[in-house]
């Protein structure tokens, strides 16, 4: 069990990286955007523009993809199935509507209320959780689909046969053999 652990480790951080490194390249363009309207001196209007709603939008539909991607890559999830089915409705019901509520009613002119303000980074923060709970969920279940079997659950057999194969997980840190911290 041991030596599985530094494994699952490497995993999860690699998984980890990959996920926010997603959110970020979804979040750069915006980022430009509030840099610019820096520059401009336009600062305290950014959380009234439609820009946060806008990347809430974007990560909820990665969030409903990586869920369905859940959903079709394993058959057998039997009860399991019915929260996927509750994730994505809460991901419509709580991001997507009123993201493309508040993209409208902004875009639409009017004044905007002040609320607005707080309800975007709110509304970024939850599509953000949404989407890294996505990454996961749908990650355990194409792991278990190819058979991975998260290696704490191995047989002497299965496990000499698994020692010869390397695996090698994309993104992640290799650690020193005698353990300097430097």
């Amino acid at each position: 069990m041991t030596e599985n652990y530094p494994r699952q480790e490497g995993h999860s951080l690699s998984m980890m990286y990959g996920t926010y490194a997603d959110v970020l390249f979804v979040l750069f363009p915006f980022l430009v955007i509030v840099m610019q309207r820096l520059w401009d001196g336009e600062l305290a209007d950014v959380l009234l523009r439609p820009d946060l709603s806008i990347a809430s939008a974007i990560l909820g539909g990665l969030a409903i993809g990586k869920f369905v991607l859940g959903l079709v890559t394993e058959r057998n999830l039997g009860r399991y199935k019915e929260r996927i089915v509750f994730f994505i409705a809460l991901t419509l019901f709580v991001v997507m509507g009123p993201a493309m509520i508040l993209i409208l009613s902004i875009v639409g002119g009017g004044a905007v209320p002040g609320f607005v303000a707080f309800l975007q980074p709110v509304l970024l923060i939850v599509s953000i959780s949404l989407y890294t709970t996505a990454i996961s969920i749908s990650n355990l279940l194409t792991q278990s689909k190819t058979g991975d079997s998260g290696g704490a659950r191995e047989s002497g057999a299965d496990s000499a046969k698994s020692a010869s194969v390397v695996n090698h997980e994309p993104l992640s840190i290799p650690r020193r053999p005698n353990g300097d911290g430097v």
